[in-house]
């Protein structure tokens, strides 16, 4: 078992507190203890500031690192050379009545550079395998896909 702590602490009170709904900011701290602060905020369609990370920026995110995480140590047991890996994840929502959304979909997108000679094939098949081992997308209730490219050399 693996437990994991946080401390959200919300940073919006202007002065009246939840008053009435314009009265306050939806902005919050994340304090792990001895990690950076993060300054959040809620998504800038529903008023959020748009310079800061929000819930679904941290999910997509968790997602994305979580499956290049996996990706990089299977590849290291393959024998696999990975260079560089940089991903541009994309995840659609929807909002329903009522203003509930969800995720539906997420896709990753990495970008992956691989040394002279890499098997692509394998460069491949990593990908899907991942999804049966990463926290992460072993705990979303969407699907998740993946569009890799590849870079050989350099």
């Amino acid at each position: 078992m693996h437990e994991y702590t946080s401390r959200v602490v919300w940073t919006g009170n202007t002065g009246a507190g939840t008053a009435h709904y314009t009265a306050y900011a939806r902005t919050w701290d994340i304090a792990v203890p001895g990690k950076p602060v993060v300054h959040c905020s809620n998504d800038p369609l529903l008023g959020g500031d748009p310079g800061k990370m929000n819930p679904e920026d941290l999910l997509l995110s968790a997602l994305s690192a979580c499956h290049m995480l996996w990706y990089l140590h299977y590849a290291s047991e393959a024998g696999l050379i990975v260079t560089r890996y940089n991903d541009t994840p994309v995840a659609v929502a929807e909002v329903g009545k009522g203003g509930a959304g969800r995720f539906v979909s997420a896709q990753l997108r990495p970008v992956i550079g691989l040394a002279l000679g890499a098997d692509l094939a394998e460069a491949e098949a990593i990908h899907h395998r991942i999804h049966q081992v990463c926290f992460i997308a072993r705990s979303v209730n969407f699907p998740v896909t993946y569009a890799a490219a590849y870079e050989i050399g350099g």
